[in-house]
Order: structure tokens, then C-alpha cells, then sequence
């Protein structure tokens, strides 16, 4: 159909044939596009490739709806702006056109039907669960990941998320504080630690290697530095780490931070700038090149203080506020989660290399 010109506007005039080739021609070249694009990490997890590809589905049916409009706007524009010496004419005497009203009414209507009942059918698959997986309880806080495991009918804690290849794991999501997002972009899965809430989802991985861990909720002053590490492995190789933690062997074990090769003495300066820690993300230290304005300037404020002070900074922050600082942005369970071997290596080089601040 034919807009036709009015005698007062003859350029009014625009040719549907003509919008139409040029929307499947866009709408091509952006589908194209948006498949070529690599949008995402690399995939970790049974879920991902569910997940990827109902994202390309959207793309797929996004981009004519999106071309199609703009393409219609823009012609109207260009057609049927208002030329000067216009500005006293009157509009067409048109009316509605039922039909056409009806057709892009119900097609919109039947893609959103069809889009949510494929999206329902991802989710219920990908929040399947498989026979008895196995069970990590993440508990969120300002600003850190705190992840637990059972080991011989009890709870061992981690700074770090180290998981078994092939093995559905069950997340327990938990708050100590305020909203957190836990987010592991590899896995494509996440959902909200909501305070007061246990909230549940599972994964399956299956790719060795390290992936970041995020908040993806704005939690305060050090949102940024909420980072940790997801580590898929094999199963003997977990079962090591596993059996490692909490106790006082020196570096190599697995959680983020460092001693020498071998397991001979723990490196204070590694397990600053570990992960597991993420002391470098949030504090300045000359030492370990460390430039974090989040937490107060350790240079500054160890100067001149003994180990025990340095201790009791570490395992319970709040106890002694530094000025122009808050209470709650450092995590208060580092005794809970470091090794001692690994908190009094923290505390002696932090007390060495602050001697002559």
C-alpha cells in the first residue's frame, strides 16, 4: 500500500516496497552481527550452551522489531516532515486502517507468547536437579565471598570457590548484610543473596580452569573489589584441596595465597595481593605496589605498630576505626577463612615492611 501525496504536499509520499527492502536488508546485516559478536566469556557449565543459545534466539527475533521501527520513524521523517511555507497546512483527512492495526497487534503478541514459553523451558531446564549434587554455601558480605563445605560432618570455609569437573553443584545463596549478586560469568547463572533469605541454584561445570567470581548488585563504598575465583578442577584434585583447608600447611594448598614451592615458609606479601585476601584491591602498601584508596593507607597507619595490633586489625576491623573510614567495608572472618600459617605470615610482613612508615 501506497501513501498517496495531498496536492498541498506532493513530496508526502512514501512507498512501503521501498521500507520493506531496506528493513530486510538492516535487519540481515544486524542479525549477522549480533551472532558474530562474542557477547560472553568463555562457557563453563552444562547450562551455558541453553543459556547462549536463547540469547541468540532474541537477537534473532530483536533486531527486524527494532529495524522495523526505526525504519518507519525515519521515513516518516524524512517524508513527511514540514517544509517551510507548510506550517498553516492542515494534516490528511486519513483514518485508522483496521487490518494493519490488527496485524501488528497480534504479531508483536504472538513472538512475546512464543519468546516467554522458550525462555520458561530454558529455565526449568537449567534449574533441573540431578540426582544429589553437591552442596556450597556462598555467604556474601561487604566486601567478600565466603564459600562453605562439609568435610567429615563439618564446615570448612574458603575465600576461594574450587569445584569438581562434571559434578552438579548446589549453591546456597546467603547475606550477612545488604542485597549481593553471585555471579560466576563463565557459568552464565546467578542470583541474588538476599539478607534474611536462602536463595538455591545449581550449575554443572565443565571446563577446567580459573574463573572470576563478582558481585553484579551495587553493595557500597567497595563494590568493585567483591571478587574472588572459581577454580573447576578434577575430582582427585578437589578432594586435596578439600581436605586441605583450614589447616596450618603452608602455601600450595589451594586457596588463593602463597607460600614458598615445596610447602616451606608462607609468603606474607603473596597472600596480600592474593584473591583470597584482595588486601591489594582495597589498601595502599608501597611494599606490594598496592594503591587501594577503599581501606585506610597501611603505610600510614601501621606505622610504628606492634604484630598483636596488626592481628586484631585483620580479624576484627571494627573494633578500632581509622578517621574518614566506615565500619563493615572489610570483611570481619579472615581467622575464619586464612590458615594460621597463612594469617601469621599476613601479620608479620605487614609488621616488617611498615617498621619505617
Amino acid at each position: 500500500m501506497q501513501s498517496g501525496p495531498t496536492p498541498d504536499r506532493p513530496h508526502a509520499h512514501a512507498d512501503w516496497k521501498q521500507m520493506l527492502g531496506i528493513g530486510i536488508v538492516a535487519s540481515i546485516l544486524g542479525i549477522a552481527a549480533g551472532l558474530l559478536i562474542d557477547w560472553f566469556p568463555i562457557a563453563a557449565s552444562k547450562e551455558s550452551h541453553a543459556i547462549d543459545t536463547l540469547w541468540d534466539v532474541l537477537i534473532i527475533f530483536s533486531v527486524p522489531v527494532f529495524v522495523g521501527v526505526t525504519v518507519v520513524v525515519l521515513f516518516s521523517v524524512v517524508k513527511f516532515r514540514m517544509r517551510p511555507g507548510e506550517e498553516n497546512l492542515d494534516g490528511p483527512p486519513i483514518h485508522g486502517n483496521t487490518r494493519l492495526e490488527v496485524i501488528w497487534t497480534a504479531i508483536p503478541a504472538i513472538i512475546l507468547v512464543g519468546l516467554c514459553t522458550y525462555a520458561f523451558v530454558v529455565l526449568e531446564d537449567v534449574e533441573a536437579i540431578e540426582g544429589r549434587p553437591m552442596n556450597v554455601r556462598v555467604v556474601g558480605e561487604q566486601f567478600a565471598w565466603t564459600f562453605y563445605y562439609q568435610r567429615d560432618g563439618k564446615e570448612v570455609a574458603s575465600r576461594d570457590l574450587h569445584v569438581p569437573i562434571g559434578k552438579q553443584v548446589k549453591f546456597t545463596l546467603q547475606s550477612k548484610d545488604v542485597l549481593h549478586d553471585f555471579w560466576v560469568p563463565a557459568f552464565r547463572m546467578k542470583k541474588d543473596a538476599v539478607p534474611g533469605i536462602n536463595v538455591t541454584y545449581s550449575v554443572t561445570p565443565n571446563r577446567k580452569g580459573a574463573y572470576p567470581v563478582v558481585c553484579a548488585e551495587l553493595c557500597g563504598l567497595g563494590h568493585a573489589v567483591m571478587r574472588s575465583n572459581a577454580v573447576v578442577e578434577d575430582q582427585a584434585t578437589f578432594d586435596r584441596w578439600l581436605a586441605s583447608l583450614g589447616k596450618p600447611a603452608a602455601a600450595g594448598n589451594g586457596t588463593g595465597g602463597g607460600g614458598a614451592a615445596g610447602g616451606g615458609q608462607v609468603d606474607g606479601k603473596a597472600i596480600f595481593t592474593s584473591s583470597a585476601t584482595n588486601c591489594a584491591q582495597c589498601h595502599t602498601l608501597s611494599d606490594a605496589g598496592a594503591k587501594g584508596t577503599i581501606g585506610p593507607n597501611l603505610d600510614r597507619g601501621l606505622a610504628g605498630k606492634d604484630e598483636a595490633f596488626i592481628r586484631e586489625s585483620i580479624v576484627d576491623p571494627g573494633k578500632e576505626i581509622t578517621d574518614g573510614y566506615q565500619d563493615g567495608i572489610m570483611p570481619p572472618n579472615f581467622e575464619e577463612t586464612l590458615p594460621p600459617a597463612q594469617l601469621d605470615a599476613l601479620v608479620k610482613y605487614l609488621s616488617e615492611v611498615t617498621k619505617g612508615g
